[in-house]
């Protein structure tokens, strides 16, 4: 019998289960794999909170594709990934985590599933039952799509070459166990559909009927399951009836069929025998008749992985074949999918989620709205017990969210349940206030903070250089239009065409339409997806379109048109009113819920063109200065001025306030330190094109000829000399470190010209290109000491890598104390000089760092000796890696020791004023009776050009100082170093001297000294 509870109570108890929502004061992210389990992170969790992390980030723990390496191929939701441990390994970390009062934020993949491998026994379903399988409606599988070839069939592009050759060398084999028929393809299992089992058993039906007779049991029970397999429902009948008896009755065979073989030695023989004949001859092609017949009756239809890409009926993870998309809109996917998730929520062994890839779903919206919904109803069943009515807790929640969802514009967003999206966002683009999240995980950070490191004013000598020695460049813009185009012609055609189609088959039906034709338009949506400014828009047929997305489609539309002056502008207005559903009105009734179909699926392919077209094209093509090629980055912008820094940070606190701070992740294109390094480049610009041009006549006899391209091109060369100067080791490497250094940066090269797809790619690989390549970086980065250009290179890059280390800590200092959650990738609290995946997914050696922190206590209580080695490893005598763990910890444990006044203070900038006023980053942040000042030195070369000098005292900073607000305090106490400073007046103003802010460290963190 289910209790009572007034409304009222239930509206107090929500109100007081979202006041206290879990906020990470700062997260460090692990990617966990079967290298690094449950048991290695339980481990090191004393270490972590040592360094003052308050929650572990983890990748996605949900049972992945064998030997994963991050997580994402998930191939079984309803189970912790084996791999990293047992589900008691896992409580023992949570139990760690507790002993320690920090949490766990776990990423979700709400997205796709892995379909590589026969533990996905969802998508096995599929390809054994077609559309009548019981998981149909799990996966986003176009059943009727353009080819009519493939009505109610999965194409799978999973064969090394055309099919026939595959069917002929005898690589599609016939296999049989525990009743069930399977077909397989080196490791992949492809069941075989029961609707055609009888093809396979009664083959020689005939012939056992003459060996046993008529009426021996074992051919009248064989006889029985072939009239069972006639009358199982069609693979193509959907009614629920009919796809429960298919699922019911199919098993049942099954098990009668193993039971004849077991019992039934002639039967068994018979089958054996059916299984060679179809496995056939490699010297006979005719002998494989009978598999292909067989293999053409599957609910699958296989093919060659290399030309699918215009046919392919499934939606996809971007262009990745063995990724499919699911369809978590629907309720019973939601559920199956997040079930697991929940539980560990409601057992308090994880604290919050972070969502991957939002914007590849049907409604991001409504998604994030039932996370938040079935927290919440979970939370106060829990509290209320299970005999309270769970249709008056969902209804009290449903009110909740609408009055959240009614004022979104109002205060900062702060949810229940702590969630935060992997969005990227572009330039100057908001995050949909609609979201029920707590925010991002951070890339729009990343390119902000990064920036400021970067000298603006030395933009077009840059341009200049890279154009000098690349030769000429289209811009950035063009680029990625371009590049988007071609991922729509090749990578993601079968979507492409789908939209078009389905775009068609509507226009067909509509007077004012009917004239567009299906080439026209496929150009048109081509053209407008190309020209979209974000990653995606969120129109649906509940939320119409705001002002946000009827700007940026309008934008597309009028660039569309820019570019296209011959065609129409009518077909393109007509594209654009029909996404933002405009002219729905305009359409028959029974057309509307197909219009909002497409305008839903052009939405789910704009992020998928944007991501492969720029991230994985572009960034890797133009090459100005590639520290600004990173997720969510616009490379065609040199810097940042402070002042949008500012504007920045304050906007976040205002409305974002716990989204996450990320400078290096597991996505990044090169790490935090990596990018700091590089950005020297912007301040050094006439050295490093003397430099390049040096480099350049020095390795030209290293280039060869590709067939007819020299390889590599000024292009690609230019990227190396990039990625040289931020990845080379900070010590003279050892012959066996060259060696290593030598296959990172080659592997990367390979990637990197692959990505590019300029002379090579991964679809139709230049092996001329790819060896030449290697060959070049092997010569680069020959033996050193007969090595001229080395010496050379050496020369230059220690000086960049001296600035570039002043940079990362003062790039570490603003992420730990801005606005926001700064998050931590594994490993990057020490010198981190990765590159993209797989190097940035190396193992990390945590028993250094924690000896190293540990040898660190002295520093934390003030100690000048252990202090001046630290200093010293920021110059060219890297004495210890400390310097930066040292940064993180000690202002990570201050955070701790002050939450509220960095998860809820206020941002007040502070300006620089002087001869290096424009070196200078410092803000406050304050709380009631509580506040810090964050000083920070920026472009330091044009502070100290010796590689033995840091950016300390009189001699560099003059009569530089920062202007504080007339109510801070008069004495402040620098928490990195003990020193205490005193604020001098001047005029109206306050100020405190640089001189004496950066005496002894490079950055500081000021608190007020209290008497």
């Amino acid at each position: 019998m289910t209790a009572a509870i007034e409304p009222g109570a239930l509206d107090l108890k929500l109100q007081r289960i979202a006041a206290g929502v879990h906020i990470p004061g700062a997260t460090y992210r692990l990617q966990l794999n079967a290298g690094f389990t449950f048991r290695d992170a339980a481990a090191i969790v004393p270490y972590l909170h040592a360094l003052g992390i308050t929650d572990v980030y983890t990748s996605p723990i949900l049972q992945a594709r064998a030997g994963s390496s991050h997580g994402y191929d998930i191939t079984d939701h309803s189970r912790l990934n084996p791999e990293l441990g047992t589900p008691a390994d896992f409580a023992a970390l949570v139990e760690a985590l507790h002993a320690h009062s920090m949490g766990m934020l776990l990423d979700v993949v709400p997205n796709h599933m892995s379909i590589g491998e026969a533990t996905n026994v969802w998508w096995l379903d599929v390809l054994e039952n077609g559309p009548a399988a019981a998981h149909a409606p799990y996966f986003d599988v176009d059943w009727s799509p353009v080819k009519p070839e493939l009505r109610n069939k999965v194409l799978l592009p999973i064969l090394e070459d055309q099919f026939g050759k595959v069917l002929e060398s005898g690589k599609l084999q016939l296999r049989f166990a525990e009743g069930a028929f399977w077909i397989t393809y080196y490791e992949t299992k492809l069941p075989v559909g029961p609707q055609t089992y009888s093809d396979i058993l009664g083959c020689h039906l005939p012939e056992l009927i003459t060996t046993l007779g008529e009426e021996d049991a074992h051919v009248q029970e064989l006889e029985s399951i072939l009239t069972a397999i006639k009358y199982l429902p069609s693979p193509s009948e959907t009614a629920p009836e009919k796809r429960a008896e298919r699922n019911r009755e199919k098993e049942v065979i099954k098990r009668r069929i193993a039971a004849l073989h077991q019992q039934s030695f002639e039967v068994r023989a018979t089958i054996d025998r059916t299984i060679g004949e179809f496995n056939g001859d490699v010297h006979d092609p005719a002998s494989f008749d009978l598999m292909d017949r067989l293999v053409g009756q599957q609910a699958y239809r296989l093919a060659f992985w290399r030309v699918s890409s215009e046919e392919i009926n499934y939606r996809r993870f971007f262009d990745v074949n063995d990724l499919a998309a699911i369809r978590v809109e629907s309720h019973p996917v939601f559920e199956a999918t997040h079930a697991v998730v929940f539980d560990l929520l409601r057992q308090g062994a994880v604290d919050g989620l972070r969502i991957d890839h939002p914007d590849g779903l049907w409604d991001p919206r409504s998604y994030f709205g039932q996370l938040q919904a079935r927290y919440l109803e979970d939370r106060l069943q829990g509290e209320l017990g299970a005999n309270v009515d769970r249709g008056a807790i969902a209804a009290a929640v449903g009110r909740f969210l609408e009055q959240r969802e009614a004022h979104p514009n109002t205060g900062p967003h702060q949810w229940p349940l702590f969630v935060v999206a992997e969005k990227i966002l572009a330039e100057n683009e908001p995050l949909p206030a609609d979201w029920a999240v707590n925010g991002t995980t951070g890339y729009e950070f990343l390119n902000l903070v990064s920036s400021v490191f970067v000298d603006s004013r030395n933009a077009r000598e840059l341009d200049q250089t890279y154009r000098a020695f690349a030769g000429p460049q289209t811009s950035f813009r063009n680029l990625t239009n371009t590049t988007r185009k071609m991922i729509m012609l090749v990578s993601l055609a079968s979507e492409i065409n789908t939209l078009s189609h389905q775009l068609e088959r509507l226009a067909e039906r509509n007077r004012r339409y009917r004239d567009f034709t299906l080439n026209s338009l496929t150009f048109a949506v081509r053209e407008v997806i190309a020209a979209l400014p974000v990653y995606r828009t969120y129109v649906t047929a509940e939320v119409p379109a705001d002002e946000r997305d009827e700007s940026y489609v309008q934008a597309a539309v009028a660039e569309a048109k820019r570019r296209n002056p011959r065609t129409a502008a009518s077909i393109f207005d007509f594209i654009g009113d029909t996404v933002l559903l405009r002219n729905i009105e305009s359409f028959s009734t029974e057309d509307r819920p197909s219009v909002v179909e497409f305008a839903m699926k052009l939405q789910q392919v704009t992020g998928p063109v944007m991501a492969k077209g720029i991230e994985d094209t572009a960034f890797y093509v133009y090459n100005r200065l590639v520290s600004l090629n990173d997720v969510g980055g616009d490379p065609s912008r040199v810097g940042v001025q402070l002042r949008e820094f500012h504007a920045r940070n304050e906007a976040r606190l205002c409305q974002w306030p716990h989204s996450l701070l990320a400078t290096s992740t597991h996505d990044t294109k090169r790490s935090e330190d990596v990018r700091a390094r590089i950005n020297v480049i912007s301040e050094i610009p006439r050295e490093w094109r003397a430099a390049v041009g040096r480099w350049g006549k020095m390795n030209a006899a290293h280039r060869t000829n590709a067939g007819g391209t020299p390889a590599p091109d000024h292009n690609d060369e230019y990227l190396l000399y990039q990625t040289l100067v931020g990845a080379w080791p900070d010590t003279d490497p050892t012959p066996e470190e060259l060696a290593v250094l030598r296959e990172r940066i080659g592997g990367y090269m390979l990637k990197a010209t692959k990505e590019a797809k300029t002379h090579t790619s991964w679809i139709n690989p230049n092996e001329a290109y790819d060896e030449a390549i290697q060959e070049f970086v092997g010569r680069v980065l020959a033996d050193p000491e007969h090595n001229a250009f080395l010496a050379d290179f050496c020369s230059l890059q220690r000086r960049i890598a001296h600035h570039g280390r002043l940079n990362a800590l003062s790039q570490t200092l603003l992420k730990l104390t801005s606005p926001g959650v700064p998050d931590i990738y594994q490993g990057t609290e020490l010198w981190d000089l990765s590159l993209v995946d797989p190097d940035n997914r190396r193992p990390v050696d945590y028993a250094a760092r924690r000896a190293e922190l540990a040898s660190l206590e002295p520093a934390f209580e003030g100690d000048a000796e252990t202090l001046a080695e630290l200093l010293a490893s920021l110059t060219s005598d890297l004495a210890r890696p400390g310097a930066k763990l040292f940064l993180i910890a000690r202002v990570l444990n201050y955070r701790r020791r002050h939450p509220d006044l960095f998860t809820r203070g206020g941002y007040t900038p502070c300006d620089g004023r002087g001869p290096a006023g424009r070196h200078v980053v410092a803000f406050m942040r304050e709380w009631v009776g509580e506040h810090v000042i964050v000083i920070a030195p920026r472009l330091t070369v044009g502070l100290v050009s010796d590689i033995g000098r840091l950016p300390l005292g009189e001699t560099v900073w003059k009569e530089t100082a920062v202007e504080v607000p007339t109510r801070s305090a008069d004495r402040y106490r620098n928490w990195l170093t003990g020193e205490v400073l005193d604020v001098k007046p001047r005029g109206r103003t306050r100020e405190l001297a640089m001189s004496e802010i950066l005496k002894q460290f490079p950055v500081a963190l000021l608190e007020p000294v209290t008497v």
